[in-house]
């Protein structure tokens, strides 16, 4: 039986990048600012030798040769349940946040959040810069809801609990990973994981200090094989009721934020994102 959730209602901080642009402070629109706007709308190149991938994606290649969508992953809301101080607890202060495996709370909580496994790897780029640099020594705190739904610090069963958050740096080769479970899907929205880019891990104990916060989408095939297993009988009746045209974060476009998977249901998955920034 579905559950009502708070969330299952568009909060303000849940109403996409067409009403944060309306509320961006004004700022200085060079190279970074528009490209932060307006994301993968091609307004504006990243470097020389730009191409398109298989989808049409605007693409440019990195020092090491690596593609990368062109445009800055676009700015979106961190939604009513941050954790980062923002809107009520902030777990960025609490000592065992930084941590890759978030499957579990720490602390004095003990929960353990069950469900298909899932590696995140994110690799952040910088494109202050004329040319598109690996961002070394940045940190990612990235969080997401339980396979029923439930946000940890918050919300349900999950409200005594911190799992399924945490913060990671990356490398000198820009890559950072968390080991996890699928999120769910709850009612109104796509499946997603949501994060921030902060510039080094001193700097990420406060929402205030962020660079970007943005969101992960996941392909709706990988996601029906994970609705078909036992516990996430709910998130197959709420996938139904939502698409990625139609979801009030991703319906502005999502080309930048949807994850390439790997794995299977029985080996568990693996999602990947570049995060140009």
């Amino acid at each position: 039986m579905s559950r009502h959730h708070d969330h299952d209602e568009i909060h303000e901080h849940d109403l996409g990048l067409q009403h944060d642009l309306g509320t961006l402070r004004t700022r200085s629109l060079g190279r970074r600012g528009v490209l932060g706007i307006f994301g993968g709308l091609g307004v504006a190149a990243v470097a020389a030798g730009c191409g398109s991938d298989s989808s049409g994606t605007a693409t440019t290649t990195d020092a090491s040769g690596v593609e990368v969508a062109e445009g800055e992953i676009p700015e979106e809301t961190a939604g009513p349940y941050p954790g980062d101080g923002s809107n009520g607890p902030n777990v960025l202060t609490e000592s065992g946040v930084v941590r890759s495996d978030i499957t579990s709370s720490f602390g004095s909580a003990s929960g353990v959040a069950a469900g298909i496994s899932l590696t995140l790897r994110f690799k952040v780029y910088d494109l202050t810069g004329e040319d598109v640099e690996i961002l070394a020594g940045a940190a990612v705190y990235a969080w997401h809801c339980d396979s029923a739904g439930n946000y940890s610090m918050y919300d349900g069963d999950a409200v005594n609990e911190n799992y399924l958050r945490g913060v990671q740096e990356t490398g000198e080769d820009g890559w950072l990973q968390f080991t996890t479970i699928f999120p769910g899907c709850y009612a109104g929205r796509w499946p997603h994981v949501h994060f921030e880019v902060y510039e080094s891990l001193d700097k990420a104990t406060s929402a205030s200090n962020k660079l970007r916060t943005s969101q992960l989408a996941f392909p709706q095939d990988v996601c029906e094989q994970v609705y078909a297993t036992s516990g996430y009988e709910s998130s197959a009746s709420n996938l139904g009721g939502v698409s990625l045209d139609s979801d009030g974060i991703f319906s502005d476009g999502y080309s930048l934020q949807l994850a390439t998977m790997t794995g299977s249901v029985e080996d568990g998955f693996v999602a990947t994102l570049n995060v140009p920034i």
